[in-house]
């Protein structure tokens, strides 16, 4: 059973910036697809940026330029670099994965979850 577990969440000022991290139990789940999503207060899980096994990565419209993902292998670690932070950034952020080198954007498809952090953007 793969176990994710995220931190770096917090505080910050609109224009601010934070990095998550998400440290996966195992060394395999670095090479398969692993994602970020965020979850906001009465709605529905989101999909931020997904990172495919082979390297290939596809942000939402709403992040896109602003934030980055990034991982350590040799640390078993998922990275999101969050810049320029807006208020609708606000929500628990959560990373996941999945037994394939594919990805997509349904929260479906990914079997395993950490337990979130949470990122409150606010003046």
């Amino acid at each position: 059973q793969v176990q994710l577990v995220e931190s770096g969440g917090g505080s910050v000022q609109p224009g601010g910036s934070l990095r998550l991290s998400c440290v996966a139990s195992e060394k395999t789940v670095t090479a398969l697809c692993t994602a970020w999503f965020r979850q906001a207060p009465g709605k529905g899980r989101e999909g931020v940026v997904i990172l495919k096994g082979a390297g290939g990565i596809s942000y939402a419209d709403s992040v896109q330029g602003r934030f980055a993902i990034s991982r350590d292998y040799s640390k078993n670690t998922l990275y999101l670099q969050m810049n320029n932070l807006k208020p609708e950034d606000s929500a628990m952020y959560y990373c996941a994965t999945t037994d394939f080198k594919r990805c997509n954007w349904s929260t479906g498809y990914y079997k395993y979850w950490g337990q979130g952090t949470q990122v409150t953007v606010s003046s």
